[in-house]
């Protein structure tokens, strides 16, 4: 347990030690907004507002068996970052990736005038233009491991066998929030604590690194539309 740790679950419960706490934390406050929207954030922008409004939260939501204070207000204050940019999003997204490619489904086979057709029919029927959003948001996010959206469709699993494999790999970053918080810090996958841990064998976390990566940010991330696309990972989730 951890000063910080401590400190958080004081400050829930009096305004004092809240407005202090937070004026102690700015620097970091601003650090986790910058690191998500990957430009420099200032106090005068407003993502700072929407950060600093969910650390508030972080700090109110807070209890010591969700691990480190650190770690789970990174995810809240990414998290409400990432909702805030799907939101103000004001363009239309040109996009070629089908999101059934994220449960696996994604025929090969198809030309990609065929796939930019069914995607864009599909995104016109989703109401207000949410899936858009949403694709448009993780797309940036994905960005900054070194891939898209368009990559999923090549990287992601074909076989039942392997589908359910990467769902337990996702499944165990996800239930483990420090590792989820130090793969989004680092963008690196942790092959070897998933092939310890989840008894995966390294090949398949390797071969389809982008997909696990992809899933456990939408999994944690605001993605309701995109999540529902990824039927195995949550009836691993589920289990």
């Amino acid at each position: 347990m951890h000063e910080i740790d401590i400190k958080a679950v004081q400050a829930a419960s009096d305004t004092i030690l809240m407005d202090d706490f937070v004026r102690q934390n700015e620097s970091f406050i601003l650090r986790c907004a910058s690191f998500t929207v990957h430009r420099f954030v200032t106090k005068s922008d407003d993502e700072w507002s929407v950060a600093l409004l969910a650390f508030s939260q972080a700090v109110r939501d807070y209890s010591m068996d969700k691990g480190g204070f650190i770690g789970f207000s990174k995810l809240v204050i990414r998290r409400k970052l990432i909702d805030y940019i799907r939101t103000q999003s004001k363009h239309s997204l040109e996009t070629s990736v089908n999101p059934s490619a994220l449960d696996g489904d994604f025929d090969e086979d198809h030309e990609d005038i065929a796939i930019r057709t069914a995607v864009l029919e599909q995104i016109e029927r989703t109401p207000d233009n949410s899936l858009k959003l949403e694709i448009e948001a993780a797309n940036q996010i994905f960005s900054t491991y070194g891939f898209s959206f368009y990559d999923l469709a090549s990287c992601s699993p074909k076989a039942e066998k392997t589908k359910k494999a990467c769902a337990k790999a996702a499944a165990y970053i996800i239930r483990n929030p420090l590792i989820a918080s130090e793969m989004m810090s680092t963008k690196l996958l942790p092959v070897k604590l998933i092939e310890k841990n989840s008894n995966i064998p390294r090949k398949i976390i390797e071969r389809h690194r982008k997909y696990i990566i992809a899933a456990v940010e939408i999994m944690t991330g605001d993605y309701p539309f995109l999540a529902e696309y990824m039927r195995f990972i949550r009836e691993e989730l589920d289990r």
